[in-house]
């Protein structure tokens, strides 16, 4: 579906927003790769590695919300 050039040249305020804070902070940018470098882009793991994070979990009780066996 094309749009006529009046919807074409439409921009939202949200997207209005965004352009002026990324030209008021051009490090931020370069901030969120940094962040998302440290958060998710990692290595991955090593067999040997995987088996100790699956062996060092702690298996969780069958009913979580459920402290005290009945009577």
């Amino acid at each position: 579906m094309k749009l006529s050039k009046q919807f074409q040249l439409y921009e939202s305020e949200a997207t209005l927003f965004l352009k002026d804070l990324k030209k008021n902070n051009p490090h931020l940018e370069e901030g969120q790769r940094e962040g998302r470098a440290r958060l998710w882009d990692k290595a991955p793991l090593t067999l040997d590695e995987q088996d100790r994070v699956l062996d060092s979990k702690v298996r969780q009780q069958a009913y979580v919300y459920q402290t005290q066996t009945s009577k």
